[in-house]
């Protein structure tokens, strides 16, 4: 689903866990909290809310607090330290980051820091959902590389499916998945291939697409 404020700022939300946001250029270094204040600088989007850069990142988190009777977060645990026994598969599984299948893509974007979290991730999910974590550490790599211009179906049937032709009535093709489409399609109902919101593609969110109407739409 997509929220849009002011013409300038928007949020998508992707069931289960992973959001976006997208913030026009003429809120740029205007904004702040956990997201950074989009400024092109990465090295003060830990700023707290008294307008301190800091390199703690508890310190930042808890600066943002909505109320003050929250109890401040007092350390930060190692998901794979706790859950031991996830180690191993997590790494495994998020192996895919390193491997060959995003190869065109590591020279744009380091996946390190993308593979890392990918097992943080995928430990902490320790109580159901373990696939859903792993999946949407990915496809923010995924996400990443995309915005470089750089797109990689990455999805398989083993690996994070999208079943969109499933919600199709029969005999009907209104959903598709295409990782790597155009945003903006021909279809009946859209013959010019016009699109008033063409925006860039998002992971998950573009890979559904309502063929009928031929713009951004997602189903949850």
């Amino acid at each position: 689903m997509d929220f849009k404020y002011s013409l300038s700022l928007r949020f998508c939300f992707k069931f289960p866990h992973i959001h976006y946001s997208s913030i026009y250029f003429l809120l740029q270094g205007q904004v702040c909290g956990l997201c950074g204040n989009y400024d092109g600088n990465s090295i003060n989007d830990f700023t707290t809310r008294s307008q301190s850069v800091v390199e703690n990142v508890l310190e930042f988190g808890n600066s943002w607090k909505v109320s003050s009777t929250c109890p401040d977060a007092a350390s930060v645990k190692d998901p794979c330290s706790t859950n031991p026994y996830r180690k191993s598969w997590s790494e495994k599984q998020c192996s895919i980051i390193n491997s060959n299948v995003f190869a065109a893509c590591h020279s744009q974007v380091e996946p390190a820091k993308y593979y890392q979290a990918c097992v943080t991730d995928a430990c902490a999910c320790d109580t159901g959902g373990d696939c859903d974590c792993f999946c949407t550490a990915v496809a923010a790599y995924a996400q990443a590389c995309s915005e470089v211009g750089v797109c990689v179906a990455w999805r398989s049937p083993a690996i994070c499916p999208l079943f969109c032709d499933y919600y199709n009535q029969q005999g009907e093709c209104e959903w598709h998945y295409k990782p790597c489409g155009a945003s903006c399609m021909k279809t009946c109902k859209n013959p010019s291939g016009k699109c008033l919101n063409n925006l860039p593609g998002l992971e998950g969110k573009n890979s559904c697409k309502y063929l009928q109407v031929g713009i951004h739409s997602t189903i949850f």
